[in-house]
């Protein structure tokens, strides 16, 4: 029998929220901005604030306007103790910065390049553009290196140890998943074949990397269902071999589907819609599903160690799930 998720604590948020990031212990931190009226200004960039709640009860430990504001790409993680690193549009361009986790206080922050998507690391963020994947030295806040190639877009990366994971589409426009050296950029060669008409997301964790892919290329007009399927392959090895393969049921007729992954302590959560599907991360058995109010309106949503994350418009709420 379904379930519902346990709550610890949910906070309304004062503004819209557009990114969150939490670690092992320590605050939950949110990210969001205030609308203008109709929606409308001028600027690239709206100024963004950040509210850290502490972890267990949900108390506002303390609220700072942030350098790094919404509109185009956005990251956020932890980085060396007690700092947490926001990477994402300013007014003088894109920025990445550091603040206090304890604080707020601003310590540092460096004019980057621009780009739409970002994975933030204590030693290294990475961004992302249709054309570029970058690696940026987090405490110097120093780009360090950068991948291109001809006949090649860039779509979403994951990491496990110094491998880093890059979705991508070829000059067939067939899609795979690269593997970069994290440190340097250097390629270490094709972890997936480029065969999937898309990949709609990849997650990593604990040796293992899953994709969720769908049989309906990015941009198809076509108003029928697609199908999509999970496949599971352990990392660290040059040649990839699915580990195992699920079938998803993927009503939506949208281009996006109403369904996402994360992976956390040798575990993979399946989102679709309100419903939080558990399954074993390494054979891809059925260990239980759960509703959690409020996912189906997801802005944003994490797992780690157990506290479920999510983001709704205006609101975080913090859940218990197998950990």
């Amino acid at each position: 029998m379904t379930r519902t998720a346990r709550r610890r604590w949910s906070r309304e948020f004062p503004g819209e929220i557009d990114g969150t990031a939490f670690g092992e212990s320590g605050p939950v931190f949110v990210h969001g901005y205030d609308p203008p009226a109709g929606g409308k200004w001028i600027d690239s960039v709206i100024p963004g604030k950040l509210v850290a709640f502490e972890r267990t009860t949900g108390e506002v430990l303390w609220l700072s306007p942030c350098e790094v504001g919404y509109g185009r790409g956005f990251g956020g993680g932890l980085g060396e103790p007690d700092e947490l690193v926001l990477l994402g549009p300013s007014s003088a361009g894109h920025r990445i910065a550091r603040m206090s986790a304890t604080t707020g206080e601003l310590i540092g922050a460096r004019e980057i390049s621009a780009f739409d998507q970002a994975l933030v690391a204590a030693d290294v963020c990475i961004t992302v553009m249709p054309r570029r994947v970058s690696g940026i030295l987090t405490s110097p806040m120093l780009e360090v290196w950068s991948h291109s190639h001809e006949g090649e877009r860039y779509h979403q990366v994951g990491r496990a140890g110094r491998d880093l994971f890059v979705t991508y589409t070829d000059a067939r426009r067939r899609q795979g998943v690269l593997c970069l050296d994290v440190e340097s950029g250097e390629p270490r060669g094709t972890f997936v074949d480029p065969t999937y008409p898309v990949i709609h997301e990849l997650a990593c964790g604990d040796g293992l990397l899953v994709l969720l892919v769908g049989s309906r290329p990015a941009g198809a007009r076509s108003a029928s269902a697609s199908s999509l399927r999970l496949e599971a392959f352990r990392t660290g090895g040059s040649a990839a071999h699915p580990l195992w393969k699920q079938e998803l049921a993927d009503e939506s007729p949208d281009e996006l589907p109403d369904s996402s992954i994360s992976l956390d302590s040798g575990k993979l959560y399946v989102a679709h819609g309100a419903l939080l599907e558990v399954r074993d991360g390494l054979s891809g058995r059925d260990l239980g599903e759960m509703t959690i109010p409020g996912l189906d309106e997801r802005v944003a949503w994490s797992v780690f160690q157990g506290a479920g994350l999510l983001a709704e418009e205006t609101r975080t709420s913090v859940f218990e799930l197998p950990a």
